[in-house]
């Protein structure tokens, strides 16, 4: 009998030792990272909070929604109007900044209930086609509602403040004598909301609701005969993912400071679809990886263009960065599905099969 088998945490150890040298690195980072690499982990931290939401509707029950940019959107404006103040062309109910991003991720989760009668009855390609629908609507919406969303040029975003502690440049705030500006405060609050958002989604995947999906996934009929509510559980499943949505449209617009409209395009909707598919559908890490992979390349190629190939900065002669991202992450994507379909989560899972054999052929005479 293998060793892992006999003593089941001596298989978790190594894992919960990197799972611990990972948070104290992150903890540690903005000590030591400058600007731009805290911004990047910023958009990939929120990112991944949408990335998670997604991979439980499409993942784990099976539903395909390509309206996610919708209730990102809704999610960044909503907090945008809730917090901000009238002025400038714009108006705002100026209400204290935590209030106004908790209740726009519920008007996130109330447009998904709205939207749950067709989300119900519909899935797969059907449900997707549905859903594009509201990332047009959505977009039309943004540019025309100039008092709420500023239309075009967008509008500015209040910076969030907890207990009279504002998650903005702290100029009087120093750690080890690494001044606390935006980015450096924003880190340690993005982190929090990450790793509850994954927490949260890991349980949902490994309890009850999780099985209730997986079995709606694989049969409907099946489902409903084991007594699964399928037209609630559906409706149920597409508000928490349309909640994670808004959660990951707080946290972008608090990373840029500001909403415009074409950001919250079809692009982005296909960019969260390869995140999940990417990292592999149903699984939680594997979305933040995805999402990391998906966010921080373009931002890469971006930085170092003077020193790749056939990739070039703003008006240069050649591939600009996002174009190149694409063009990368769309070659990933298409190896992904023919030699590992179950995506990064997969490959983790074969990789860590691998070593805890190892063991067991050095053990055996």
């Amino acid at each position: 009998m293998p060793e892992t088998s006999r003593f089941p945490m001596a298989g978790r150890v190594p894992a919960l030792c990197a799972l611990t040298a990972a948070l104290v690195v992150l903890l540690a980072l903005p000590l030591y990272v400058s600007a731009f690499w805290l911004n990047m982990g910023l958009f990939a931290m929120a990112a991944a909070v949408g990335a998670i939401g997604l991979t439980i509707l499409l993942g784990a029950a099976g539903q395909l929604s390509l309206g996610h940019a919708f209730f990102v959107a809704v999610g960044a404006y909503g907090y945008a109007f809730l917090a901000g103040e009238s002025g400038g062309g714009v108006s705002g109910l100026g209400l204290p900044p935590l209030l106004a991003a908790v209740l726009a991720v519920l008007l996130a989760g109330v447009c998904g209930l709205l939207f749950s009668p067709v989300s119900s009855r519909l899935r797969g390609i059907y449900l997707g086609i549905a859903s594009l629908g509201l990332v047009f609507l959505g977009h039309h919406l943004l540019q025309n509602m100039k008092p709420v969303t500023g239309g075009f040029e967008g509008r500015t975003v209040v910076p969030l403040s907890i207990g009279g502690f504002s998650f903005s440049d702290q100029a009087d705030v120093t750690v080890l004598g690494v001044p606390f500006g935006a980015a450096e405060s924003q880190w340690y609050l993005f982190l929090v909301v990450t790793v509850g958002a994954a927490l949260l989604g890991r349980n949902v995947l490994r309890g009850r609701p999780g099985r209730a999906l997986r079995l709606m996934k694989d049969s409907e009929i099946g489902a409903s005969a084991m007594g699964v509510d399928i037209r609630r559980t559906k409706a149920a499943v597409f508000v928490l993912s349309s909640m994670y949505a808004g959660a990951a449209g707080v946290l972008t617009a608090l990373a840029f400071q500001r909403t415009v409209p074409d950001y919250f395009s079809l692009h982005l909707s296909v960019s969260y679809l390869v995140m999940v598919i990417l990292g592999g559908l149903g699984s939680v890490g594997g979305a933040i990886a995805g999402a990391v992979f998906v966010v921080t390349l373009p931002l890469l190629f971006s930085r170092y263009a003077d020193s790749l190939p056939f990739v070039t900065g703003a008006g240069g002669q050649g591939l600009d960065a996002s174009t190149a991202a694409q063009f990368v992450y769309g070659a990933v994507v298409i190896v992904a599905v023919i030699v590992q379909p179950g995506g990064l989560a997969a490959l983790a899972g074969a990789v860590r099969r691998l070593r805890s054999r190892r063991p067991a052929a050095a053990a055996a005479p």
